[in-house]
């Protein structure tokens, strides 16, 4: 029996020791210092020039778009079916109307050629999901946008470190959105981090990210502007946007700068894991085209090449009696455009439409990749995957 978790556990021993020595020592446990301090560092990681750590990837992905619809407007954002569900839940809170947009199988990001299709006047942005460490940027895509001045909105949530060209994911657009949650690259139990190189864009994530309140502008001139233009309110109890709390702690950003020296090591163990898998798993049953260069994967991707309810089947029934733990349609549980939430917003949709989406909804799962995963159980694994017919 091969016993394989979705993930295991990446809280080592060191970082809780850090967390000890801090609480011994701490005299402030809301956002404070070592905020300040984690995000200078994982900026300077990414390379990026502001990064503003949240409570969430979540919140992050809802920051982004309330702060996309108050410096733009209204209008239309083109968004992928295979996402996770705040990507979608963001846009329509924020009062913007998302366009699904069917996914590339080799990347399971949106396809490039339909993107470009489905631009129109309204569209505000175009949010693309790098799903599961893959990189889903093409050069033609971000050539396109630049000169139909759209903005491109990353959420890098499971794809911490992977590069196109030799550049991080999530420094190519005009914000984005990481996750830290406890099964994800690194983690600092929840949390998440809205990057960006726009100024504007930045002191807009501080407000948003605390009720709205000015004060938590580090831009003094921006600050002044406001408090002349509103005499009737007092300047440190300001709100100029209906923002949020979605804040994080000492706490959260202590461990996540040590799990932050580990990150580049452990995503290469997690990129070596994924070819390994990829290079034992029959291709003639299984999808192994993808395109790998700069992935960083932290699961291993199974989707059926064909359309095979039976084989199916006995993939689900045999990974269950090796207690191999696994998820359904991979990212956020397939094509987001069958779930109720969205189906209510938007009813005119018809799901079926988007073919990829569909097939990976269907056929498609994901199972665990950290890097602690021996050896000899990937290539088990491939094997008995591999034997089902």
């Amino acid at each position: 029996m091969l016993n394989m978790p979705l993930m295991q556990n990446n809280i080592e021993k060191d970082d809780i020791d850090c967390l000890i020595t801090f609480l011994r020592n701490a005299e402030i446990f809301t956002q404070s210092r070592n905020v300040r301090e984690f995000e200078e560092q994982w900026s300077k990681w990414l390379g990026v020039k502001h990064s503003v750590f949240l409570n969430s990837g979540s919140s992050a992905n809802f920051i982004t778009m309330a702060i996309l619809k108050e410096l733009y407007g209204g209008g239309e954002v083109i968004v992928p079916p295979i996402a996770w569900a705040s990507d979608i839940a963001s846009v329509l809170s924020a009062g913007l109307t998302p366009v699904f947009v069917d996914v590339n199988l080799k990347t399971l990001a949106i396809d490039e050629s339909k993107i470009i299709k489905a631009i129109t006047p309204k569209t505000k942005a175009v949010f693309l999901t790098h799903v599961l460490g893959f990189n889903g940027l093409t050069q033609n895509l971000l050539d396109e946008l630049e000169r139909r001045r759209i903005p491109l909105i990353e959420d890098v949530c499971e794809s911490h470190g992977a590069v196109f060209k030799k550049r991080k994911l999530g420094t190519f657009g005009r914000a984005s959105n990481f996750s830290f949650y406890y099964a994800h690259h690194m983690t600092t139990i929840e949390g998440g981090m809205l990057c960006t190189d726009d100024d504007e864009f930045y002191q807009y994530a501080r407000l948003f990210r605390s009720h709205g309140m000015t004060r938590e502008s580090t831009d003094d001139e921006f600050k002044k502007k406001i408090a002349r233009e509103n005499p009737d309110v007092w300047e440190e109890f300001t709100f100029l946007v209906p923002g949020y709390n979605m804040r994080s702690t000492e706490l959260n950003a202590v461990m996540g700068m040590n799990q932050l020296k580990k990150l580049d090591a452990n995503n290469k163990k997690r990129s070596e894991n994924f070819k390994l898998f990829l290079n034992n798993l029959d291709s003639g049953k299984y999808f192994t085209d993808f395109e790998l260069e700069g992935s960083v994967n932290y699961a291993f991707v199974v989707i059926l090449r064909e359309k095979n309810k039976d084989l199916l089947g006995k993939v689900v029934n045999k990974l269950r009696e090796e207690k191999v733990e696994f998820r359904r349609g991979t990212a956020g549980g397939g094509n987001l455009a069958r779930q109720p939430f969205v189906r209510k917003a938007l009813p005119e949709i018809n799901p079926s439409i988007f073919e990829n989406a569909e097939h990976i909804h269907s056929y498609g799962m994901y199972i665990g990749n950290y890097p602690g995963m021996e050896k000899d159980k990937i290539l088990k694994l491939c094997s008995v995957l591999n034997e089902l017919h």
